[in-house]
């Protein structure tokens, strides 16, 4: 029986097993691939046999797939390419939403739940509790959504007209998801961003009383 098979009924049981395969895969960048090679197979199998609204349904998703292994791969190689000295904002910055807000508006109150991380790209922001001016080219925000208990540690406030950049905790885990390789160099990147202020508080919270004058 299976040798009486044709060429284009061949690959239209590669086309139910590749199918098959992408519902059992977790990361995003093989399910993409192997939606590609399943489109690819299924126009074939579609003009083979004349089945032509397989031919093209496969031939309208082919881009769609082609564009999304291409963002992921792309976004991989800046992960990894991202130098110790390299700006996580300028990694992220491209998947994050531009909002502009106004002189006077509170962003958020210490103790609200942190729901995103943000980046300032013009304007000043006033932290109120430790009376801290945050200036364009800042990354914030992070802390809150990482911590175990999701809260703010700070009160923001517009000082200008602000142009924030945001990204939600779901945007992030979806960076994740798309591969894992993404979600530990982001995780890499967030504890270098992290690691001057650490450094300068606990140089201010240890550094040692001066000497009492002699007289």
């Amino acid at each position: 029986m299976l040798g009486d098979l044709s060429l284009g009924l061949t690959l239209g049981y590669l086309g139910i097993v590749l199918t098959l395969l992408s519902t059992f895969m977790k990361s995003m960048e093989p399910l993409r691939t192997v939606a590609l090679l399943g489109n690819l197979v299924g126009m074939s199998y579609g003009y083979l046999e004349a089945v032509w609204p397989t031919f093209f349904g496969n031939l309208m998703l082919l881009p769609l797939n082609g564009i999304r292994l291409w963002e992921i791969r792309k976004l991989m190689r800046d992960m990894e390419s991202a130098r110790r000295d390299t700006s996580i904002a300028e990694v992220l910055l491209p998947h994050m939403k531009l909002r502009r807000i106004k002189a006077g508006t509170t962003l958020f109150h210490a103790g609200d739940i942190a729901d995103e991380m943000l980046y300032l790209g013009t304007g000043e922001i006033h932290l109120v509790e430790i009376d801290k001016v945050l200036h364009a080219g800042t990354l914030f925000g992070e802390v809150g959504l990482f911590s175990r208990d999701s809260r703010r540690t700070q009160t923001a406030v517009c000082r200008s007209d602000c142009d924030l950049y945001g990204m939600t905790r779901e945007q992030l885990y979806a960076l994740y998801y798309q591969n894992p390789k993404i979600g530990f160099n982001l995780m890499g990147l967030l504890v270098e961003n992290l690691l001057p202020r650490n450094i300068q508080t606990t140089a201010t919270t240890t550094a040692p009383d001066p000497a009492p004058r002699k007289t």
